[in-house]
């Protein structure tokens, strides 16, 4: 399934499945049918459902009465604010290479995105005042399906919802400057997801991905998630050792090559501009950029 969050008119949030005909309301088609329907009132509410939300999702039917065309509707943040981002730094070899460090990780770099970083498809990436050199970042995001800690790598794929494209926005006059990579990561807006998250049942392998970023068009980064140093058990492993992962927790996987500021010249965002994350199987995550007004 492809599940979007969405809002139709001045409606409150919703959760939806993308269909052949439009937007499927699921909370719409689970009252029709009988089936316990909180669990399909919203993205949150489906990921804390745990293990039936899969099946139960699955025996909707896309009956014309509930389903909108998708022209009608206003996509949001696939989950639209995660208890957690769990970044990994330097996880695409080639991409380890261009930004100088000496040798490949030998264990994976983790760093945090805030909530408030969230942004959705067609929403904006506002450039801050002062214009920090802004970056985009491709990146496969994990969405964490169940709680868990300490969850072996045979495992892993256990907890997984599904997946979605992510672009890792990035102030490097703040990123390198402050010697650590938070604040020039979690800027409002600094976390494009969407347009929505795929059902893991629907990715066989996600580590046979092409992942692109284009800006204006121009295609910029040109991968493949089989590219990854660390591939997502070994990461699930690693963060939950120490860190408890819940539903809607997400995991943002690495960008490869490409990125602008190692270019020859620096690549840049600037007002104007518009960034595409294009996954294989995923969708293309589009966001406009504007100054800080």
């Amino acid at each position: 399934m492809r599940l979007i969050s969405y809002a139709a008119k001045d409606e409150a949030p919703r959760l939806g499945a993308l269909t052949q005909h439009g937007v499927l309301d699921l909370y719409a088609a689970a009252r029709e049918l009988g089936v316990a329907c909180e669990a399909f009132a919203s993205m949150s509410s489906w990921l804390e459902a745990g293990e039936p939300r899969l099946f139960d999702t699955g025996k909707l039917p896309a009956n014309a009465a509930n389903v909108l065309p998708l022209s009608s509707v206003r996509l949001l943040p696939p989950v639209r604010r995660p208890g957690k981002i769990v970044a990994i730094g330097l996880n695409y070899r080639d991409h380890s290479i261009e930004s100088g460090a000496s040798a490949p990780p030998k264990s994976p770099i983790i760093f945090a995105k805030f909530p408030t970083s969230i942004a959705g498809p067609e929403d904006a990436i506002v450039i801050p005042v002062g214009n920090p050199n802004v970056d985009y970042e491709a990146e496969l995001a994990v969405v964490v399906g169940r709680r868990g800690k300490a969850i072996p790598a045979a495992h892993a794929f256990d907890y997984v919802a599904g997946y979605m494209p992510l672009n890792d926005v990035s102030a490097r006059v703040w990123q390198f400057g402050d010697k650590q990579w938070v604040r020039g990561k979690s800027c409002d807006t600094f976390c494009p997801i969407g347009p929505h998250l795929t059902t893991h049942d629907e990715v066989p392998d996600p580590h046979t991905l092409t992942i692109r970023a284009r800006v204006n068009g121009i295609t910029l980064q040109d991968s493949n998630t089989s590219k990854m140093i660390f591939h997502i058990p070994e990461l699930i492993e690693f963060i939950s050792a120490s860190i408890t992962l819940e539903p809607g927790d997400i995991i943002a996987t690495g960008t490869p090559e490409g990125v602008g500021a190692f270019r020859k010249p620096p690549v840049f965002l600037k007002p104007g501009d518009v960034v595409e994350v294009d996954i294989e199987q995923l969708g293309v995550l589009r966001n406009p950029v504007v100054a800080a007004s």
